[in-house]
């Protein structure tokens, strides 16, 4: 059987032509660059890359923990003033910043975390919302608006499969006020703070174990001591009786031990090992207690001894503290009201931002902490850990004996005379981080007895009780017959920050301050301060004959001491124009220094200007050029 003969078109092999292939190919190229930007909006959301000198968008590994044990749906709601910040570029930035961070949060949290930015303008339901939310506004926005910049969290209730109950309304509500500049360090610590406590169902439970009144005595009519009833808000309080403690609670987040006098070795044994169990305690102790009003305060030869030490854990831990010595500052002296005269008192201290630790996040925003009698702290040779300090003297401090204090309490200017500063700053608190072994090693054989702690545990310790009184820090005022609390002194923020500190996870303990965004142009300070340098000598040199010139005008003026009668010669005229004519040309002078100063900084510019605007893009445009112009050269010489 013959098969039919095909024409010659048909058998034929395709061809496609060189131009014809380039266009499919660059058409499937498009397809897939499109197909895989698509895909990647879902496959990649939670995949990023920071490119920040800091890394200042990569969420640090204690966030990433919190985030990932999120137990509760979270609603998170930025409140930021876009129309009254137009005219705050900085502030701007750092909303960017911010908002930034929270979308790195919700992006890592799997739908956990919901997140909604929202612009409360003036008179508005959002303003009354973000309000009623708990967030402070800041004033000097455009046309003298209200600025609103803060975040509100709620915990959302969620169904039986862990979903999120539409339209329900939050369960728990919380808030950072005001996002700060001054803390922009802190950013992520006070983000992550705020998740893990939407995440908590109750408040967190602290101990207290004191020999002061800070509960008050009720049987007197005495109220609390206002740093508690602060505490009694945020925190479940309980009061432990240190002669039955045998065992600190599991569940106590944070444990306060104040002014510990002949404590049972019993309750030293339970606090030795809650904190080599990874418990938190605040240790606050004192070389004078002036609160104590203890009976058996009273010594040999009438002075009374208000003294309290922990010697057997400190000698543990590596800590060197004197119960009988007491820190004199002069430069931090307050001054108190004796015999109707305000005298200077150096154990009474006002430490003020420069005695405080502002890298930790503790003292970061405080600004006054009100001390008296207060001792210090050191690390011993022999210690495995570091003391971090959060309160310093100033170096014109020296150490004296406490009977002394006690000696001039009628007169405390005695403390000033043969006043001897050592250059040593005293470390009033600190943080005591490491790995501690136990005080009670000849407990061993007891059941649960832990020798060591884990390596990074903490400590807080203070060398004063006197700043948890009232009157250290904060006064009452009756206004329109209510009794209302003015603070003057941050001591009660000082021990709230320290037990909203201590009450978080190691996760949230972990995150430390990091860099700030603001980063300046380092080659322009140092042109600036070279700029500084090379006119300095000309400008000094310049007020100096101006202020001669001043002077000789001033002696040559009419009527210094002589009325409106008094008259100057032909000569002494001639002599005050050419004083005045040189002065204006000293002026001349100054301003054109000031402008040789703008311009090499307005040079600077104009050639960064220039080398990222013309020069770089004339470089990749060469380099293309060159090239194309080698690539079409080899083509031409293939045969």
């Amino acid at each position: 059987m013959m098969r039919p003969r095909l024409p010659a078109a048909f058998t034929r092999p395709l061809r496609i032509g060189r131009r014809t292939a380039i266009y499919v190919a660059l058409a499937l190229l498009t397809v897939v660059f499109v197909s895989l930007i698509v895909s990647s909006g879902h496959w990649l959301r939670t995949r990023r890359i920071d490119l920040t000198a800091d890394k200042l968008y990569t969420l640090s590994p204690g966030t990433v923990q919190i985030v990932d044990h999120l137990r509760r749906p979270l609603r998170l709601t930025l409140y930021f003033s876009e129309h009254a910040t137009r005219d705050l570029p900085k502030l701007r930035s750092y909303e960017q910043r911010v908002r930034d961070m929270l979308r790195e949060i919700a992006a890592r949290s799997h739908g956990r975390v919901q997140l909604q930015v929202i612009d409360p303008v003036p008179y508005s339901d959002d303003e009354a919302s973000a309000e009623g939310a708990g967030l402070t506004p800041a004033t000097g926005g455009s046309n003298g608006e209200r600025v609103f910049f803060g975040l509100a969290g709620g915990a959302l209730p969620a169904g039986a499969d862990g979903e999120t109950i539409e339209g329900a309304a939050p369960e728990r509500l919380l808030a950072i006020p005001y996002f700060d500049l001054s803390r922009e360090s802190f950013l992520e610590y006070d983000i992550t703070k705020l998740l893990f406590e939407l995440n908590q169902s109750s408040k967190p439970r602290i101990g207290v174990i004191s020999s002061l009144p800070v509960e008050g005595n009720p049987v007197l009519g005495q109220q609390p001591w206002v740093v508690m009833q602060q505490l009694s808000q945020l925190f479940d309080v309980t009061t432990m009786n240190a002669g039955d403690l045998k065992q600190v609670a599991a569940d106590i987040h944070v444990l306060l031990l104040i002014h510990p006098k002949a404590l049972p070795e019993d309750a030293q044994y339970a606090i030795d090992q809650y904190v080599l169990r990874g418990g938190h305690l605040v240790v606050f102790v004192d070389p004078d207690a002036e609160m104590d009003d203890s009976p058996d305060t009273l010594a040999t030869g009438g002075l009374p001894d208000r003294s309290s030490d922990l010697s057997r854990l400190f000698a543990a831990w590596g800590v060197r503290y004197d119960p009988h010595q007491v820190v004199l500052d002069r430069s931090h002296a307050l001054a108190v009201e004796l015999n109707g005269a305000n005298v200077s008192h150096p154990a009474m201290l006002g430490l003020d931002a420069q005695s405080l630790n502002h890298n930790d996040v503790v003292t970061a925003s405080l600004q006054r902490i009100d001390l008296s009698t207060a001792g210090h702290f050191d690390l011993a040779a022999n210690a495995n850990a570091r003391l971090i300090p959060l309160l310093q003297s100033s170096p014109d401090a020296e150490l004296v004996p406490v009977q002394q204090v006690l000696q001039a309490s009628d007169n405390p200017s005695l403390l000033l005379q043969g006043y001897t500063p050592t250059d040593t700053r005293y470390v009033f608190a600190a943080r005591l981080r490491g790995s501690f072994a136990s005080a009670f090693p000849g407990r061993a054989g007891q059941p649960g007895h832990l020798a060591q702690s884990a390596p990074g545990d903490e400590v807080i310790l203070v060398a004063d009780t006197d700043l948890l009184s009232d009157r250290l820090w904060v006064e009452s005022q009756t206004i329109l017959g209510q009794t209302m609390l003015r603070p003057f002194a941050n001591n009660g923020d000082f021990v709230g920050n320290l037990v909203d500190n201590l009450s978080g996870s190691s996760a949230l303990l972990s995150i430390r301050g990091r860099s700030t965004s603001q980063r300046p142009f380092t080659r322009v300070e140092a042109l600036r301060n070279v700029a500084d340098q090379k006119f300095l000598q000309k400008e000094q040199e310049l007020e100096r004959e101006l202020a001669e010139t001043r002077q000789r005008l001033d002696e040559l003026q009419p009527g210094k001491g002589g009325g409106h009668g008094a008259s100057i010669g032909t000569e002494q005229r001639r002599e005050i124009e050419q004083f005045r004519q040189r002065q204006l040309a000293i002026n001349k002078e100054l301003r054109d220094v000031q402008h040789q100063l703008n311009a090499e900084i307005d040079a600077l510019g104009l050639r960064l200007k220039v080398i990222n605007i013309v020069v770089v893009p004339a470089l990749v445009a060469l380099l293309g050029l060159l090239y194309g112009w080698r690539r079409s050269r080899r083509n031409r010489r293939r045969p």
